[in-house]
């Protein structure tokens, strides 16, 4: 059976541990509160009744394509491209392709920020590699100057972030949409994580200073790993509606 994702890329295993894609989530999180396309996502009342649920759908989204077979992988983003579609013609406008290339482009780099952070360093090699897994989703939504190249495209985020994000008064909501669903607690942690894998473009814009707690919180989660405690700490940090999702993410589809 052919797979839109080989099963031997290292994008399977980025997108086959729920740690990484937690931190994509965060990273992800931050940086929608800031894109200046982020009204569509207020048009239809769903991210800010449930962000929570939003950005988990999206990224959830994104992994479903990861460890899909080529052909299914390629409905479920048709599928994508339909319901954008719909929004669309309800608002009577066109959502610019940049908004599109924007979270896709969250998507590359975050997987590569979060891996790095939890496991080691992507050999060159293995950016291509992922680079072409998302370049491919990018092409087959049809969107337009997609750099060829991993190494191109690090040129061409630079150049989104600093054309595409603000702060705007949904960034403001957003931020309080986040402590309302997460609770003071969580909050703290995903804001100190956001540290971690943001650029520094994203940090300076939301005012985060350099120090984060979740370093030394993170260095005592690996030693979690090591003598399989992690899943008790999963359990007091992450929100009880998201707990059995996100332990599911562990065991890799087949």
């Amino acid at each position: 059976m052919e797979f839109f994702v080989d099963q031997h890329s290292i994008v399977r295993k980025i997108w086959g541990k729920s740690d990484t894609i937690l931190f994509v989530f965060a990273g992800a999180s931050a940086e929608f509160a800031l894109n200046k396309a982020v009204d569509w996502l207020y048009f239809t009342g769903r991210l800010p009744a449930d962000p929570l649920g939003r950005l988990f759908s999206t990224v959830m989204y994104a992994r479903r394509i990861v460890f899909s077979p080529k052909e299914a992988a390629e409905k479920a983003i048709d599928t994508i491209t339909h319901i954008h579609k719909a929004v669309e013609e309800n608002r009577g406008a066109v959502i610019p392709d940049w908004a599109y290339r924007d979270v896709l482009f969250m998507l590359i780099h975050y997987s590569v920020a979060s891996y790095e952070l939890l496991e080691r360093r992507l050999t060159d090699a293995e950016k291509d590699d992922l680079y072409d897994v998302f370049y491919r989703m990018g092409s087959r939504m049809n969107l337009k100057e997609l750099p060829a190249t991993y190494s191109e495209w690090l040129i061409s985020h630079d150049q989104h972030l600093r054309q595409d994000l603000a702060v705007s008064k949904y960034t403001t909501d957003l931020y309080k949409q986040y402590r309302k669903h997460l609770g003071a607690v969580r909050y703290f942690i995903l804001k100190q994580s956001q540290k971690l894998v943001c650029p520094m473009i994203v940090k300076r814009m939301l005012k985060m200073d350099s120090f984060s707690w979740a370093g030394p919180l993170l260095f005592v989660y690996k030693i979690s790993r090591k003598v399989k405690m992690d899943g008790v700490l999963k359990a007091i940090l992450l929100p009880k509606d998201y707990q059995d999702q996100i332990r599911a993410l562990d065991r890799e589809p087949d």
